[in-house]
């Protein structure tokens, strides 16, 4: 207690002295402004501001006793030397050592050094980006040096190479997009990412449900069970060239992701999911070819057939290959619907060859399509204890299931040249399929608007073809009515798409959120490994029990 009140009456003291000080400062200020005043006149006197500046000590044990000065500043200092040369100012000088007052740090130093904190963050984050960017500080330096120029960038680190192993380990979901808690990513997971970035190759899924309409209008105007419609063939043409915008438009999007982010490209390409989707470009190309409007042209050349199926084949080489030889991206690890689209472009090829007349490559394609189809749709039934469920946001992606037996019933029609058992067999599966995915309307409600729900589309509209062409070979009121039903809902669906997709771009923003999917990091978790031990030491103490067991 005694420490504590002399601690207080020295704290105290020190105050009231320094308060006395500053009323000695203020009138020692005050005689010498009248002193001025004298001198100079009561005008100059008016206009001078005396300011005080207290000087504390460095410690305040040391100086407590020491005398403290006060140093009386004032603007007109220059003045009082040019104009009053006869009047001496005297300024006493402290006796003890001085102390000067440090001024406060201005506000712009301090704003200067957050906008230095911002800038070496946006650095950092644009650093994060340079690792997937085609043209890196690297290139900038040889070409500058090429130049004759001096470019001091920064290297840039290669990019890592993710194994298949480490997308499953990393993303859940049956497309492997979501990216799991305990995760990190290479890329900034706060900040919204350039637009290339975020533009996934599942974009064409637009273009293959715009692009199916195209069809099935042509056929809706030329096919004998709707004459009592009377469609005109103009609505082919408009849905056509409609189709044909769009296809530019997210064609040369992803070229320019391409050519700017390839590593994102790259990465795409070997996400064991993501890669079915590189057939959906060839796949809506065939589509425009088998929807060109009969207005303009009856029949195409038939090397466009060629051009377009050798990109397809060799993506089924290495696609099928892995399938087949097991490994990392076998196909009972990797299942999924969107694995149809790495199917149906055998269908569609082989239907576009038929119509051009062709006779040993639609039989090829169609072929190896039906044969990796009965592989794909006994695997997806058949599906591992392990696997698990869909999240409602991907449900929609169950409608790609229609469409591989709704093109091959079109395309062995016209390879034959009738509507045939075969065709029926084919019609029939897809017809079943359709009807028992449309019966769970709760399993397709409630979830947020996204790309997959243009899965809905190309599908759907396929069943409504392959309708009219059954309803041409089997004329009844059953038939047509089915016929009418499935197109409008086709037709329907797809505006419905449209619209939301334009408002979801455009006006709400939030149609291409960031690619997570491309984004993640060699690093394993820490818990991974946690984990990994706990299991380890598992089967460690239930191995010595059953040792233990049978000893007894």
């Amino acid at each position: 207690m005694f420490i504590f009140f002399a601690l207080l009456s020295t704290t105290l003291g020190k105050k009231a002295y320094i308060a006395l000080e500053v009323e000695i400062m203020e009138e020692k200020s005050h005689v010498m402004a009248a002193s001025l005043s004298k001198c100079l006149g009561e005008k100059i006197a008016d206009d001078v501001v005396p300011f005080v500046s207290i000087s504390m000590p460095s410690s305040p044990i040391v100086e407590q006793f020491h005398h403290k000065s006060a140093t009386i500043y004032e603007d007109t200092e220059m003045n009082l030397k040019a104009n009053a040369p006869a009047c001496d100012v005297e300024v006493a000088k402290a006796k003890g050592p001085k102390f000067h007052s440090q001024s406060m740090p201005k506000l712009d130093a301090m704003m200067n050094t957050s906008i230095l904190m911002n800038q070496r963050i946006d650095k950092v984050d644009e650093q994060s980006f340079e690792s997937f960017r085609t043209f890196t500080g690297k290139l900038q330096r040889q070409i500058s040096n090429f130049r004759g120029r001096t470019c001091e960038i920064e290297e840039i680190s290669g990019p890592e190479t993710i194994t298949t192993e480490r997308y499953f380990d990393a993303l859940t979901g049956p497309e492997l997009d979501t990216l799991k808690d305990s995760e990190e990513i290479v890329l900034p997971r706060d900040k919204k990412w350039p637009f290339l970035l975020r533009f996934p190759i599942s974009s064409f899924g637009i273009c293959l449900g715009v692009s199916s309409q195209a069809i099935m209008w042509k056929n809706l105007a030329s096919s004998a069970s709707t004459k009592y419609l009377h469609i005109n063939p103009f609505i082919n043409l408009v849905i056509w060239l409609i189709a044909i915008v769009l296809i530019l438009i997210v064609s040369s999007t992803y070229i320019l992701k391409m050519i700017l982010y390839f590593e994102a490209v790259r990465r795409e390409y070997n996400h064991p999911v993501r890669v079915n989707f590189f057939f959906a470009p060839w796949i809506a190309l065939l589509f425009l070819c088998l929807g060109f409007p009969s207005t303009i042209s009856k029949t195409l050349p038939s090397f466009i057939w060629y051009i377009l199926m050798t990109p397809i084949f060799c993506l089924e080489l290495k696609i099928y290959g892995q399938w087949m030889s097991g490994g990392e991206r076998r196909l009972s690890k990797i299942a999924n619907p969107s694995n149809h689209l790495a199917v149906v472009g055998n269908f569609v090829g082989a239907l576009l060859g038929a119509s051009m007349q062709l006779k040993e490559g639609p039989i090829f394609f169609f072929a190896v399509g039906l044969a990796h189809y009965t592989v794909l749709f006994v695997t997806l039934y058949q599906r591992l204890p392990t696997t698990k469920t869909l999240p409602r946001e991907l449900h929609p992606i169950f409608f790609l299931f229609i469409a591989a037996p709704s093109v091959a019933s079109l395309a062995w029609a016209r390879i034959t040249g009738s509507f045939g058992y075969g065709s029926r067999i084919a019609y029939f599966t897809a017809l079943f399929l359709y009807f028992s995915l449309v019966v769970r309307i709760n399993f397709f409600r409630g979830f947020k608007f996204s790309l997959a729900w243009w899965a809905y589309t190309f599908p759907m509209t396929g069943a409504a073809i392959a309708t009219i062409t059954f309803a041409n070979v089997a004329p009844s009121i059953q038939t047509k009515a089915l016929t009418l039903i499935l197109c409008t809902v086709a037709t329907v669906t797809v505006a419905a798409l449209v619209v939301t997709t334009i408002i979801h771009a455009f006006f709400l923003q939030d149609l291409f959120p960031n690619d997570m999917a491309i984004a993640i990091s060699n690093k394993r978790p820490k818990t991974r490994l946690w984990s990994h031990r706990l299991s380890k030491n598992a089967d460690s103490i239930i191995e010595q029990y059953l040792k233990f067991s049978d000893s007894v």
